[in-house]
């Protein structure tokens, strides 16, 4: 009897440890949501590229005016500020289900651990974008993203570092197949996220 309290003890002792030293209300849903909003990006840019006479699936490197990539990086922007907002509210939610503060010191080192690669990786794609090396801009938006979800898995699930490895093997997979870029963003923005929140989402509901 002794025996199985004193180990009851130890898993609870560790089970408090670990809400204290990581973020483990990420919801899973908030990934299916990016990833849904990621795919409709996807078919808008798609569209956008018809209209323009750009014939993506033939696989011919074309040439983006500026008022075309000005349209791509404004279609970029909204599907991340949706992906962010979408996953703040969902984890939000979560949060607030399971009694846990949404905003403390582990969420503050869990944000500045994704961010320095994030923004390291965006101000890199500025650069790319400004010297029209477009081709570029997916693979290095994949490797860099995947990197900071490798290092955020320190301070939440550890599920997520495995997602973010997929995204950089399929960005250096890119490398070698550039002018795909919307393929390559699609499945690893689209199609991993989706299949990821949803292995989460039943796996921590």
């Amino acid at each position: 009897m002794d025996s199985k309290n004193y180990h009851e003890d130890l898993s609870h002792i560790r089970s408090m440890m670990e809400r204290s030293s990581r973020f483990i209300s990420l919801s899973g849903l908030s990934g299916v949501f990016a990833g849904l909003a990621a795919l409709i990006g996807a078919g808008y840019v798609y569209f956008v590229f018809q209209r323009e006479g750009i014939n993506y699936l033939d696989g011919d490197r074309n040439f983006f005016g500026p008022a075309l990539v000005k349209e791509l990086v404004l279609t970029g922007t909204v599907i991340l500020l949706t992906a962010l907002l979408s996953g703040y509210i969902f984890t939000a939610n979560k949060s607030k289900k399971k009694g846990q503060k949404i905003w403390d010191a582990t969420t503050r080192r869990l944000l500045l651990t994704f961010a320095v690669p994030l923004v390291t990786g965006g101000i890199f794609c500025l650069a790319l974008l400004f010297h029209h090396l477009f081709v570029w801009i997916a693979p290095a938006t994949l490797i860099f993203y995947g990197i900071a979800l490798v290092s955020a898995e320190r301070y939440t699930l550890t599920d997520i570092k495995y997602l973010g490895y997929c995204q950089i093997i399929l960005g250096l997979i890119s490398l070698f197949f550039l002018g795909w870029g919307l393929l390559f963003w699609t499945i690893g923005f689209g199609v991993l996220h989706i299949v990821y929140g949803l292995i989460m989402h039943k796996k921590y509901k």
